[in-house]
C-alpha cells in the first residue's frame, strides 16, 4: 500500500469515546485531508481501552467511530494487536475476520492492517497475502530485541542483540519488496524512553529527530505516529 506523502495520518488506538468525539470535530472541513487508520476489535470499558474478538463488541465499536469522526470510511482498518502466533491463528477463519473482509467490501475501510509488537508474528501477516499495511513498534532499541519478543515481556530489554533481530530484518525487507505500509508505535521507546539516558534500553538519549531519521530510513516505513501527552510535546 503507498501512502500519499501530501496527507496527514491520525492512528485512533485511543477507543475512549471522548478522544473519538473530539478527533471528529477537529476533522470538519478537513476530512479528504486526512488518512485514517482506525483499529478494530479495540473498545472502551471501565475507563479504558480494551482488545477484544468479541464481534457484537467489535461491531459496536466500529460504528461508534464511524459515528463520532463524522465519516462513512477509514482509509485503513487495524485489526487490534495480535501478539503471539497463537493470537494470530485464532483469528484466521474466524467470524472476527469475515467482518473485516465484509468492510472492506463495503468500502468501510479501504485497505486491511494488523497492529502488532511482536516481529514473528508481524511477519505472518505480511505473508498472509491480505494484510496490506502493518503497524509495528520499531526503534534503534527494540530492533535488537530477540526474535518475537515484547518489550515489556519480564528481562526482554535487559537482553538485547548487538544488530538488528534477523525476523526484524526479514520483515522489513519484506514488507518493502512486496509494497506492504508500515506505520510505526514506540518511535520514542514508550513514553519518551529513549530521549533520556536514564531511561534509554541502551543506555544513551536520542533526539526526536534521531529516533524519527531512524524509522523513516527504512524503505518499508510510511510514517511515524507519535504519541502526545500534552500541548508543550
Amino acid at each position: 500500500m503507498a501512502l500519499d506523502s501530501g496527507m496527514n495520518y491520525i492512528d485512533l488506538y485511543d477507543a475512549s469515546p471522548v478522544t473519538r468525539s473530539n478527533i471528529g470535530y477537529a476533522l470538519k472541513g478537513r476530512r479528504d485531508e486526512m488518512i485514517i487508520q482506525g483499529h478494530i476489535g479495540n473498545t472502551f470499558k471501565n475507563g479504558q481501552h480494551s482488545r477484544t474478538r468479541d464481534l457484537e463488541e467489535t461491531k459496536a465499536s466500529f460504528e461508534d467511530m464511524l459515528t463520532r469522526l463524522g465519516t462513512d470510511h477509514i482509509e485503513v482498518g487495524m485489526i487490534h494487536i495480535a501478539d503471539s502466533p497463537e493470537e494470530w491463528e485464532e483469528i484466521q477463519n474466524s467470524p472476527f475476520l469475515d467482518y473485516v473482509f465484509q468492510l472492506k467490501k463495503e468500502g468501510k475501510i479501504q485497505h486491511i492492517g494488523l497492529s502488532s509488537h511482536n516481529a514473528e508474528v508481524a511477519l505472518m501477516a505480511a505473508k498472509s497475502g491480505w494484510v496490506e499495511v502493518i503497524m509495528f513498534s520499531l526503534n534503534p532499541a527494540f530492533d535488537r530485541l530477540k526474535g518475537g519478543a515484547i518489550p515489556w515481556e519480564e528481562g526482554a530489554m535487559e537482553n538485547l542483540q548487538a544488530g538488528i533481530d534477523p525476523v526484524r530484518v526479514e520483515l522489513y525487507d519484506y514488507c518493502a519488496s512486496h509494497h506492504i505500509g508500515v506505520t510505526v508505535m514506540k518511535t520514542f521507546g514508550g513514553g519518551g524512553r529513549l530521549l533520556d539516558a536514564k531511561t534509554s534500553p541502551v543506555g544513551v538519549a536520542y533526539t526526536p529527530e534521531q529516533c524519527i531519521a531512524y524509522c523513516l530510513a527504512k524503505p518499508c516505513i510510511s510514517t511515524c505516529i507519535l504519541g502526545i501527552d500534552n500541548i508543550d510535546e
